[in-house]
């Protein structure tokens, strides 16, 4: 079995993308699940969130309801979006984050389009999950602990976005890096080629300020 951390946030579509696909990856592979907080993520590397640029959210949200299409996935993202992650994170946390009580949020927010941050939203969220107090889940000193501490291993393990692969301390960022991190599987010596080395070390050429 080879060992595989995947680094997600519910805020992200591209998680629930990605997700539909884990059955088509190796049997072999042992995903551990890890939610996270992306907006601490992107706080700490000074980036903005797609959802942040007006015209790019317009493009994802449209490329979101695509490529659910293609892959013939029901897709329906909830009246708001950005929303609070936190009470949906917490609560798969509390459930204990496998793979079955990820699928069973993601459902309830991206399969069924259900505002995750509103009362009723949290309530379904813990119905999936069988949670019967989700106020008491949420408020659980050491679900909160272990969704920071999710989040501080993500950025010491170099992750800059969601959804993430950490495979042998190499990270594939997005379903779109899927196809990729499959052939670092089979191929082990993927960047260990010259030119991988060089462009993996190119000194900056131009920084703009901040």
């Amino acid at each position: 079995m080879t060992k595989a951390k995947w680094y997600f946030d519910f805020l992200s579509p591209f998680a629930y993308l990605q997700l539909a696909r884990f059955q088509q990856l190796p049997p072999d592979l042992d995903i551990t699940t890890v939610p996270v907080v992306f907006g601490a993520i992107l706080k700490h590397w000074g980036q903005l969130g797609p959802a942040e640029i007006p015209p790019k959210r317009r493009f994802v949200y449209r490329f979101f309801q695509w490529k659910a299409d293609q892959l013939g996935i029901s897709f329906v993202i909830p009246p708001m979006h950005p929303f609070n992650p936190l009470p949906a994170l917490r609560l798969c946390v509390a459930a204990g984050a496998k793979i079955n009580h990820v699928r069973a949020v993601f459902d309830v927010i991206y399969g069924k389009g259900i505002q995750p941050d509103t009362p009723e939203g949290v309530q379904e969220i813990a119905h999936a999950l069988g949670i019967s107090n989700p106020e008491i889940a949420t408020a659980d000193v050491l679900v909160k602990n272990t969704l920071r501490t999710n989040t501080e291993s993500a950025i010491a393990d170099g992750v800059f976005g969601v959804p993430t692969f950490l495979l042998r301390g190499e990270t594939f960022w997005g379903d779109d890096a899927t196809e990729m991190m499959l052939n670092y599987l089979n191929n082990p010596s993927l960047f260990d080629t010259a030119e991988m080395e060089r462009i993996s070390n190119m000194p900056m050429g131009l920084a703009r300020t901040k």
